[in-house]
Order: structure tokens, then sequence, then C-alpha cells
């Protein structure tokens, strides 16, 4: 009986040996090319540079320190600027780093010698400890891309109940 038992187990494990060879893994050249690399997308284009005369930004101040501030309440603040180049500054985009941050620019261009103004609203809603976010311009302004920054800290709001 223990001849047979041995014998039954042998030719189980080998049956389930040579099963297994039998899979077949496709060799790198059967893999299609698509499967084996995404195709790289060209690089962005250049920055146009802008000519002598572009718009060109004076802000009153790049980097905006909130101090410390409450958890809870958006904290909020206006980026001055002033148009100090010859042709007027149209700003294409703006965005914060995260999307705690969210600015708000002029829509109309703004002419030679005039201000405008960057609006920026950071969400402080469970985001305890420090605040070191960028604001990111697309314009067609010498500063390209023109670049702010908010700091500060935020207090963690008192718990209920305690």
């Amino acid at each position: 009986m223990k001849k047979v038992f041995i014998t039954f187990l042998c030719i189980s494990v080998g049956a389930a040996v040579a099963t297994a060879q039998d899979r077949k893994i496709p060799a790198p050249s059967a893999v299609p090319a698509a499967q084996v690399a995404a195709p790289v997308p060209p690089p962005a284009p250049a920055p146009k540079h802008a000519g002598p005369n572009a718009g060109k930004f004076r802000f009153s101040e790049e980097t905006h320190d909130y101090g410390e501030v409450p958890e809870g309440p958006v904290a909020e603040t206006d980026f001055v600027f002033k148009n100090v180049g010859k042709e007027p500054i149209v700003i294409n985009e703006a965005h914060g780093s995260c999307g705690c941050t969210v600015p708000q620019w002029p829509q109309e261009p703004i002419q030679p010698g005039r201000k405008g103004t960057i609006h920026v609203a950071y969400a402080t809603q469970g985001r305890t400890g420090p605040i070191n976010k960028d604001i990111t311009i697309n314009s067609n302004a010498t500063q390209q891309p023109m670049i702010l920054h908010i700091t500060g800290s935020v207090k963690a709001a008192p718990v209920a109940g305690n």
C-alpha cells in the first residue's frame, strides 16, 4: 500500500510540474510595440521671449506672509502690481501650487502705467501648520512665468466640547 501511495504521489507531482511547463510566455519580440513603451510626447514649446517693449510686472510685494491665522476661515490677500512696460499685460492664466490656493486675476489687459490686482484665497480648513504655497502667473509680460508666494502658519481650531 505504501508503494502505491508513493507511486501515486510521484505521478501527481510529475503531472503538476509538467502542466506548469506547458504555459507559454510570449517572447519579447511577440509583445506589440504599443505595450512595450508608451510613446513619448513631444517636448513643450519653449516660452516665447517678450520683446523689448513688452509689459513688465512691478509688484508691491511678491511674498505675502499671513502670519498666524486660525483654521477654518479662508485667508485672503491681494497682490497689487503696476505695468511698468511699454505694452499692455495680458494674463492668460494663474494657478496655485495646490487646490487650496485659488487666484483670481484681471481678465482685461493692464495698460502701461496702470495697476492690477491678483486676489489669492487660501483655504485653511483641515490644513494646520505652515503655509508655503506658490501662485504661477502666465502672461505676455517679460517675467515668464511670474511666481508669487504666500507663507504663514495655520493654528488649529479649538476642539469643541472642551
